[in-house]
């Protein structure tokens, strides 16, 4: 087969990422908090309702559950990181998980604390739904901007032959075959409608009419992964969202082999879009049921739910042979 690195590459850049970066931001929030003890009522708000405050503690209650919160996912994703991030796309997911959610979350503890100082009663706190927009946008730039500067992956051509017992086309030396398929996911667009729907009542309930920002963001954010073109070409394998984002590349002479499997959304990958499964796998997991499977070089594997895809392993393992030649 092939003779790839089996050492999960960029550890210390990961590390920084995905656990330093985002302990960092609990720990100035945290520390904030703190020095804001003066000025604010006894007991803080802690938990708003639709209609104000109502829910009220110490100010430790209000700061314990964003740090246990935080820590917890800062240290899960940075494991999975760590140890399985074979792929870039799992590296980069960790991290923009894990940066963007501390922000989140320690921008919705200060924003909540921000609208109670100089307040002699908590019952007084201002409403958080600018708050909650603001952290969320927050938390999202700052993800996809950790995201954005955790490394690619390095070039790992193959050494070996593709798998002589992989699936292949029949071919003539200078035939050339292009496959290409349009996955959709029925759930996701569901998911879409349903939360769309639950926002923007939420919205007309409590006339805060900035949570329908919140809906466009949640559609937008569900449309660009409901829908992934898939094509195997000279290129290799690509699988691109409706607005060419998500992508998923694997090159000619990164394939290892290809081959038809299936797949159980939940069970394989925690659910449906652009996923990271065990082992660090990267699946665009769109549906239940027959996948196409490639192992690359670097132990990575890839894995697209799409009809027809023992074709599509076929040619692969047809044009990797061919590009080898």
């Amino acid at each position: 087969m092939t003779t790839p690195t089996t050492t999960v590459p960029f550890r210390r850049s990961t590390t920084i990422l995905t656990l330093v970066v985002p302990v960092a931001v609990l720990a100035g929030a945290t520390l904030v908090a703190a020095s804001w003890a003066d000025d604010l009522p006894d007991p803080v708000a802690v938990h708003w309702g639709a209609h104000g405050p109502d829910g009220f503690g110490g100010l430790t209650s209000a700061i314990l559950p964003m740090a246990v919160v935080g820590l917890l996912t800062s240290v899960g994703f940075w494991a999975l990181s760590f140890w399985a991030g074979r792929s870039a796309a799992t590296r980069r997911i960790a991290a923009g998980t894990s940066v963007g959610l501390a922000v989140f979350l320690g921008g919705i503890l200060l924003g909540g604390l921000a609208g109670q100082r100089g307040l002699a009663d908590a019952h007084d706190a201002p409403g958080l739904a600018t708050t909650i927009l603001v952290a969320a946008l927050a938390g999202v730039v700052c993800g996809a901007l950790a995201a954005a500067v955790s490394p690619g992956d390095p070039e790992r051509p193959a050494t070996a032959p593709i798998d002589p017992h992989a699936p292949r086309l029949a071919l003539s030396g200078s035939e050339r075959a292009v496959w290409q398929r349009t996955a959709t996911s029925r759930s996701m667009v569901v998911v879409a409608a349903v939360a769309a729907v639950t926002v923007l009542a939420v919205t007309v309930v409590t006339r805060v009419w900035a949570l329908g920002l919140l809906t466009v963001a949640i559609v937008a954010l569900i449309a660009t992964m409901a829908v992934f073109d898939v094509t195997v070409d000279d290129r290799g394998l690509v699988a691109k969202g409706l607005l060419g984002w998500p992508r998923l590349e694997v090159p000619l002479d990164e394939v290892v082999a290809a081959r038809a499997t299936t797949v159980v959304p939940v069970r394989d990958y925690g659910g449906w879009g652009y996923r990271v499964g065990r082992g660090g796998r990267i699946g665009v997991v769109l549906r239940k049921g027959e996948a196409l499977e490639v192992r690359r070089t670097g132990e990575r594997v890839a894995v697209v739910t799409v009809d027809d895809a023992a074709t599509a392993a076929a040619l692969l393992n047809t044009l990797a042979d061919r590009a080898r030649a």
